[in-house]
């Protein structure tokens, strides 16, 4: 069967092909399941679904990121996100519909989505379509239980590093929008906290950070403070995709 040869770079934010999982079909399931999807902006602090909540479509963003979050009386810590390289709704794929997590848009973007039962009908009839979902569905799970480790055994300066590349690499952008606030919770930390990290990463040259507008200065820069746990879940979800 014919795959796809799209190029991210060369087509608009819009288009499915920028969502890689979309994009990795082959061409008949392609057109079958895109002709079932519809527009959907991804506007910041937008929430796809609450935690225990019905969920009644899945995303596809194809730029913009999401993220999956834990509210406790005590506070609210990331767990996972998603951004053009995977979709949402993970408990569609697994029999139900609803998560314990709350997936609320970080920074604004596009996507494509499709109603439980046609996301349910297009699992069932389109094998390839199956298998990707489900190997994006493992780097997610191990990108969660990476972050565990990362949380309590790195440095926050190392993990912020990390946070920025993760999501530099998803915005496909010098240049994007973050606040203290968001970066708090998505560090599980508290927002003074953050703003020492973010100005050490300053301060050296790796980033510069006004307004809640970051910009990327030194990338390279920045992999070296970053601790491991970026390039072990990227190259595990390169090695699930392209598997």
């Amino acid at each position: 069967m014919a795959v796809r040869n799209l190029s991210v770079t060369e087509t608009p934010d819009h288009a499915p092909s920028r969502n890689r999982i979309l994009a990795a079909l082959p061409a008949a399931e392609f057109d079958r399941i895109t002709s079932g999807l519809e527009p959907f902006a991804l506007l910041v602090n937008t929430v796809l679904y609450e935690a225990n909540s019905p969920i009644t479509h899945a995303y596809f963003p194809t730029s913009g990121c999401v993220s999956m979050v834990n509210a406790l009386d005590e506070g609210a810590v990331e767990v996972g996100t998603i951004g053009y390289e995977g979709w949402a709704g993970l408990p569609l794929l697994l029999g139900d519909d609803r998560m314990p997590t709350r997936a609320i848009v970080q920074l604004t973007g596009e996507s494509y989505r499709i109603t439980a039962a046609a996301f349910a009908k297009a699992v069932e009839k389109n094998p390839a379509f199956a298998r990707l979902l489900n190997r994006h569905s493992l780097a997610l799970y191990n990108q969660a239980a990476q972050s565990v480790a990362c949380n309590r055994l790195h440095t926050l300066e190392s993990r912020c590093a990390r946070w920025l590349l993760m999501t530099h690499d998803r915005m496909r952008l010098e240049e994007f929008v973050i606040t203290h606030d968001s970066l708090s919770y998505m560090l599980g930390v508290h927002r003074p906290a953050v703003t020492l990290a973010a100005g050490m990463l300053q301060r050296a040259g790796l980033i510069r950070y006004t307004r809640g507008r970051v910009r990327v200065v030194n990338r390279r820069g920045l992999e070296g403070v970053s601790c491991a746990c970026y390039e072990i879940t990227r190259s595990n979800y390169e090695r699930l995709i392209r598997g």
